[in-house]
């Protein structure tokens, strides 16, 4: 079942409350999930029951996505501010320096919290941040194209799509790769998902000027790419490989974007490997 903790994060005005929304479940080390933009925590329910034999699952609704609320006035949703939040959301938690994966934005706040030195491993599955300027171009036009549709779709429309695989493929053909695995009632969830985030236009507009450039020394890191992901092309995990020359860098055949769902045996394997 769904908890909810609240914390506080420093700021100009002085401590600030935020309150984030997770799922536990499993033992063993901890592993915190971070999902992308748009996304909510349930994009990790696929991989979270085979993660759970080996590990205390922590997957987490961002600030201001699932049901997060958003973040006070005064906490930006930049890297910096995100990373104190989830350092401060594990210091609540009373989790010391967890494993973490992310898929897509939750990819480089995974190697920002790496960077920052709060987690013991990093898998980064598709990552932002290592985008040309064009790539990136693309990827923000895409991702409020598809936040424009979900908010214009009515709710009935949404629900009759999903029920057949052609629906479905229409609704979420962008992010994975055999959307058709996906099941009618996880469609319409992150297709409400994305049109009710309230941390979106903000945490892009925070994205606009993003580049994950520094190596993590002393950080075991894996990166992973979708072999079909049309979102974030592959080159880019290239680029990530020449950023963290340490890096293992997986391909992942037949996964799009969100791979998670395409092939969660092996995206389970990738993680846990990189978390060993």
């Amino acid at each position: 079942m769904p908890a909810t903790v609240s914390f506080t994060v420093p700021s100009a005005e002085g401590p600030l409350p935020v309150t984030v929304s997770y799922a536990r479940v499993g033992r063993g080390e901890p592993l915190l999930l971070l999902h992308g933009i748009g996304h909510h925590r349930q994009a990790w329910d696929p991989v979270v029951d085979i993660l759970a034999a080996e590990r205390d699952v922590i997957a987490v609704d961002l600030p201001g996505f699932g049901v997060s609320p958003a973040l006070p006035d005064g906490l930006a949703y930049d890297l910096p501010t995100t990373a104190a939040v989830f350092g401060a959301f594990c210091e609540a938690l009373e989790l010391d320096r967890p494993h973490v994966a992310g898929n897509s934005l939750g990819g480089l706040l995974a190697l920002e919290l790496g960077r920052e030195k709060l987690v013991r491993s990093v898998t980064a599955l598709s990552p932002a941040g290592f985008w040309s300027e064009a790539e990136r171009r693309y990827a923000f036009g895409v991702l409020v194209a598809m936040r424009q549709i979900s908010r214009r779709l009515p709710l009935p429309l949404v629900e009759r799509l999903a029920r057949t695989a052609a629906g479905r493929t229409a609704l979420t053909s962008t992010i994975y790769a055999r959307p058709g695995r996906r099941s009618p009632e996880a469609v319409v969830a992150e297709t409400l998902a994305l049109a009710q985030a309230t941390g979106f236009d903000q945490t892009l507009r925070a994205g606009t000027a993003v580049r994950f450039t520094d190596d993590l020394p002393g950080i075991p890191v894996t990166v992973g790419w979708g072999a079909r992901d049309w979102l974030l092309v592959r080159r880019q995990g290239v680029r990530a490989k020449q950023v963290i020359p340490a890096a293992r860098l997986v391909r992942l055949p037949g996964c799009g974007h969100c791979p998670m769902n395409d092939d969660p045996a092996l995206v389970a394997r990738v993680i846990l490997d990189g978390s060993r």
